[in-house]
């Protein structure tokens, strides 16, 4: 059965597990002796058999195996561990120093051999590099499927027409290698379908760098995108590589791109229509193989027409446009985005999750009424902080309109918190009528049953709980029974 690679179970005190595999006892003493001063945690295997059963129930971050054994020679074990184990690195152990020995054992997939005796130091030295390198080569394997698989199209939520036509297009487009120019208004997700992008393209292998074009002075961001020499300005006591050398074979990201200057409006054009680059202070020009994907809330098309954004470069970007709507133009997605913030936050503070770890929290009606109504001028990333707030301060599973934050109330014209009878204004809204009148029937049934919310409930044929949820929502002071 083809083992999957799996993580190293070393903790933070060793610099990692190692077996040793070997028939001789004073062999196998004396590299746990030398591995564990190094700070290794070892085990210890005395034939092939024993070796194989070890690999089976313990992950490893190296083996060192013997050649020539009694029960199962090391080319043995060697190809039946690579039968079902790709991962872990194998340094073979041989007595005779025979060529044709080591090279059968390199074909046969292990990492590198040694002759007995071998030089101590430089055991130490190659077991570390191999162990390092696989480490790095986990953690970038695992980091890019998380990447892949939190910004695949799935977690782009939406439902509406608009999502829909968008997300088929941004489909079509993440395998080529065209420049793409995403447009939306601030808070509507556009650096999330970048990354979307490049997670579904032919580069996610390689970097995904993200320039947030907007907070860089220009001489800074100058020398962060190309990179300079030793020496280019005062401060570059050492040579450093811009973003589009770390990015190469990879995605470039520039968020906001109409704020940047005219010289590195400039610069940015050649390194798309040449591919390649200077550094500050540098003679040579630096190829680069990278996928520009730019950002924007503002209209570089009038930019343009006011002299402030360059008119080929505009045209180099905009090849494919990707215009996301706002959320007022695509208000069907909010009962979607709200289920999908409510997961996320509920996990992140472990509350209100039912046994499929889904939350279990719902917005009251007159909640998500005010929700469908609201005008959204910060888009998704607004409502994204409203659902985080109600994860927080709710203290029931059904969400009160009074968790919403006060300036999304009164931007909608709902004000809770009038006091006992006092009259609405000429200028009342609609939801303030239907409040007050909602709160004048429930009071006069609370006096018609002295006041027990019980009897007020059987009688307006309610739950309790929702009575007493609108009684707190309407700030009704209840009294006490037979209280004058």
């Amino acid at each position: 059965m083809p083992l999957e690679m799996t993580a190293p179970q070393t903790s933070r005190e060793t610099k990692g597990n190692v077996l040793v595999v070997d028939d001789e006892a004073d062999i196998r003493e004396g590299l746990e002796l030398l591995l564990t001063l190094e700070g290794y945690t070892v085990d210890l295997a005395q034939n092939g058999t024993e070796g194989l059963h070890k690999m089976e129930t313990r992950g490893y971050d190296l083996v060192l195996l013997d050649l020539m054994m009694p029960d199962r020679s090391g080319m043995e074990v060697l190809e039946e561990v690579r039968g079902r184990d790709r991962e872990t690195p194998i340094f073979m152990i041989t007595a005779y120093g025979s060529v044709e020995a080591a090279v059968n054992a390199l074909k046969l997939g292990a990492n590198d051999y040694f002759s007995k005796p071998w030089d101590n130091e430089k055991l130490i030295i190659e077991i570390g590099r191999m162990i390092a390198g696989r480490r790095l080569e986990f953690e970038n394997t695992h980091l890019k499927r998380a990447l892949k698989q939190r910004y695949s199209f799935p977690n782009i939520i939406g439902k509406s027409e608009r999502m829909v036509r968008m997300l088929d297009l941004v489909s079509q487009v993440s395998s080529s290698r065209s420049t793409i120019l995403i447009t939306g208004e601030t808070g509507t997700g556009k650096e999330l379908v970048a990354k979307a992008i490049h997670a579904n393209s032919p580069r996610a292998d390689h970097m995904f760098v993200a320039v947030n074009s907007g907070s860089l002075p220009q001489d800074l961001l100058e020398s962060t995108l190309f990179g300079h020499v030793k020496g280019a300005f005062t401060s570059a006591i050492q040579s450093k590589k811009g973003y589009f050398e770390v990015a190469d074979r990879g995605t470039i990201f520039f968020d906001e791109i109409g704020t940047i200057g005219p010289e590195t409006q400039i610069k940015l054009l050649r390194v798309i229509q040449e591919k390649e680059f200077t550094a500050l202070g540098a003679t040579d020009p630096v190829k680069v193989d990278v996928r520009i994907l730019a950002a924007t809330n503002a209209d570089l098309h009038e930019l343009v027409k006011q002299g402030k954004f360059r008119e080929d470069l505009y045209y180099r970007l905009n090849v494919i446009n990707v215009a996301l709507p706002a959320l007022r133009e695509r208000k069907e997605d909010i009962p979607l985005l709200v289920d999908h913030f409510f997961t996320y936050y509920c996990r992140e503070n472990q509350k209100y999750l039912d046994s499929a770890g889904r939350s279990m929290l719902r917005f009251q009606p007159e909640a998500i009424q005010v929700l469908m109504e609201h005008n959204w001028p910060g888009n998704v990333r607004e409502l994204e902080n409203v659902v985080e707030r109600a994860v927080v301060l709710t203290a029931d599973a059904s969400v009160p309109l009074d968790v919403l934050p006060d300036p999304l109330l009164q931007a909608n014209g709902v004000r809770l918190h009038r006091g006992d009878g006092a009259p609405l204004g000429a200028n009342a809204s609609l939801f303030e009528i239907v409040n007050d009148f909602e709160r004048r029937i429930i009071m006069e049934r609370l006096e018609q049953c002295n006041w027990s919310q019980t009897d007020a409930a059987e009688g307006l044929s309610v739950p309790l709980s929702t009575l007493n949820q609108k009684i707190k929502r309407l700030d009704i002071k209840i009294r006490k029974k037979n209280e004058g």
